[in-house]
């Protein structure tokens, strides 16, 4: 291997999908770059992963945890686990193009800043529709932001590559120095919003994050949304909050309290009584006051140590 053949350790989770995390994995023998490790975390599968992949994927290194710790947790796992210089987290619902490795690790050697590149996401069923092209900054009132290019056919419109203000979760390729200087997954927020908190982070380190379109996967999530569960609801609505409360300072800080209390509060609570959704409800009333019982995990910290995650 040449200096620009560094070693990547490919980091993906499994939970009771053996068989979306095989054809994950089978689907990597397309790589034409050759210098990784794949690491698969089951977090607590109810079916047993190991006679499967060990079987049928013994190159693989498998770590299995005794609980579930979510995708933070999980992925952290694996990220102490891994060797490359170069980390790329990845969503086992997803499958890969053969260049992917090289397309991704191709915007480090133009601008050392960079920390983070994330590809063009497609849709899996849907192969000519996007789901991600970059995101839009979050909002700093409503705590809400945009993927760009989501379910918008994909006309070459979002073939620019260029900064973006968040990584993908489902697909994040960063070099280890990021991991050193600003740790990991803020295990607290268990699933949803801890890529955001993290690029955040990363971003206050003084990296960049890039969007590549060029590098592209597809992935396995439905085009169609449909009905949220129950546990979407209050991880959502707890840690919306708790990113406002980690990441907004200042006079922004002073508002968006107002907009929770006087403009997401009551509509949310209007929509799931109108639809009669009352477990929803529960659970959204339950994510609020997660918060207001969680004082510790507000705190703005400039960068993390791997115990202050």
């Amino acid at each position: 291997m040449n200096l620009k053949d560094p070693l990547v350790s490919i980091i993906t989770i499994n939970f009771n999908n053996v068989k979306v995390t095989c054809e994950f994995l089978e689907s990597t023998k397309k790589l034409t770059y050759k210098n990784f490790e794949i690491i698969v975390v089951d977090n607590a599968s109810k079916e047993n992963p190991v006679p499967i992949i060990t079987k049928t994927y013994p190159e693989v290194r498998l770590i299995v945890n005794d609980k579930n710790l979510g995708f933070s947790g999980g992925n952290n796992t694996g990220i102490a686990a891994a060797k490359g210089e170069y980390l790329f987290i990845v969503n086992n619902d997803t499958e890969v193009t053969p260049d992917l490795l090289e397309k991704l690790l191709a915007p480090f050697y133009t601008d050392e800043l960079i920390g983070v590149v994330s590809p063009k996401i497609k849709y899996f069923a849907h192969p000519d529709i996007i789901q991600y092209a970059g995101f839009t900054p979050i909002n700093q009132f409503t705590g809400r932001n945009k993927c760009i290019g989501d379910h918008e056919p994909d006309r070459g419109q979002h073939d620019v590559p260029g900064y973006t203000a968040y990584a993908h979760g489902a697909a994040m390729f960063l070099k280890k120095e990021v991991v050193d200087k600003t740790g990991s997954f803020a295990e607290v927020f268990f699933l949803y919003y801890e890529e955001l908190d993290w690029s955040a982070r990363i971003l206050k380190a003084g990296f960049k994050i890039y969007y590549e379109p060029g590098a592209v996967i597809y992935h396995k999530e439905s085009l169609s949304v449909g009905k949220n569960s129950v546990l979407k609801t209050y991880y959502l609505t707890r840690n919306r909050i708790l990113f406002m409360r980690r990441n907004v300072s200042g006079l922004n800080n002073l508002f968006w309290p107002l907009f929770l209390i006087f403009v997401s509060l009551p509509k949310n609570t209007f929509t799931f009584i109108i639809k009669k959704e009352f477990e929803h409800l529960k659970a959204f009333y339950s994510g609020i006051l997660w918060n207001i019982f969680h004082h510790k995990h507000g705190a703005r910290i400039k960068l993390f140590t791997k115990n202050q995650l």
